[in-house]
């Protein structure tokens, strides 16, 4: 059986990897920050872990913008309206987390208060005042958030190993 696919395309494609590559990076630098003692080796990754997310920030809402213009190959007929559903919500999770991770990150900075350099670039100015208390109930949520981030990437890799090596209907092969 010929399956016809459609596929996302190079932007998408590359906004998709990229991204993936840096929450990957992200949420294993922050866990990281956890097992380290204070000092310079902690700080340097605290700064790429900060710069990184804001990176993401700015290429999700780049893939977003490149969503609403492009759109999405549809689904084979194969799949299921219940697959459908869960490969919508579980997209519309990733992106709105993966969005607003980095915010409230920035957030959580801003009330310590931090700096949130990029890359040695420039600074981000603060996005709220410094309050320890919020500061520390945001950095809660935040590492919430990215254990809710890491169980959702397992699912969406989950569901594209099945598509390619079980049901064999094409679906991983959009994003190759």
């Amino acid at each position: 059986m010929t399956v016809t696919i459609e596929r996302y395309n190079f932007i998408q494609k590359l906004l998709h990897w990229l991204i993936a590559l840096l929450v990957i990076g992200a949420l294993g630098a922050g866990s990281a920050l956890d097992w380290l003692d204070n000092g310079p080796l902690k700080n340097q990754l605290y700064a790429l872990h900060k710069a990184n997310g804001m990176l993401v920030l700015g290429l999700m809402l780049l893939r977003v913008v490149a969503r609403i213009v492009f759109g999405a190959p549809p689904l084979p007929a194969s799949v299921s309206s219940w697959q459908r559903t869960a490969a919508a919500a579980s997209h519309f999770l990733l992106y709105a987390l993966i969005l607003l991770m980095p915010i409230v990150g920035w957030a959580a900075t801003s009330a310590f208060p931090a700096p949130l350099p990029f890359f040695g670039l420039f600074e981000f100015p603060p996005l709220i005042g410094a309050d320890r208390d919020l500061s520390k109930q945001l950095f809660e949520i935040h590492e919430i958030m990215g254990k809710v981030i890491i169980a959702l990437v397992v699912v969406h890799i989950a569901a594209a190993l099945q598509h390619a090596f079980i049901k064999k209907d094409g679906v991983l092969r959009r994003m190759l």
